[in-house]
C-alpha cells in the first residue's frame, strides 16, 4: 500500500491508515497503530518528488509508547 501511495502531505497518510497520528514539533514522524491497537510503530517520513519514504524509528507496545509520551521521547527516539 505504501509503495504505491500518492502522498504529498502528512495528512494524506490517513487515506490508507485512518488511525495514523501525525506527531508535531517539526519531528516529521507518524505513529501507526497495529495489532488491534496493541502495538505502535513510530516512523519518520520524507516526501520526495515521486514517492514517500518511511523510516522505522521505534516499535513497541501501547504501554511502552505511553511511557515514551510521558517523557516526550516519541519525537526523538531512534531505536531500529
Amino acid at each position: 500500500m505504501v509503495k504505491h501511495a500518492n502522498w504529498n502531505v502528512p495528512e494524506d497518510m490517513k487515506q490508507i491508515f485512518g488511525s495514523v497520528d501525525i506527531l508535531g514539533k517539526g519531528s516529521q514522524r507518524a505513529v501507526f497503530n497495529v495489532g488491534g491497537n496493541n502495538y505502535r510503530i513510530i516512523c519518520k517520513y520524507q516526501f520526495g518528488e515521486t514517492r514517500v519514504h518511511l523510516f522505522v524509528c521505534w516499535i513497541g507496545t501501547n504501554a511502552e509508547y505511553n511511557k515514551l509520551c510521558n517523557d516526550e521521547r516519541q519525537y526523538s527516539i531512534a531505536i531500529h
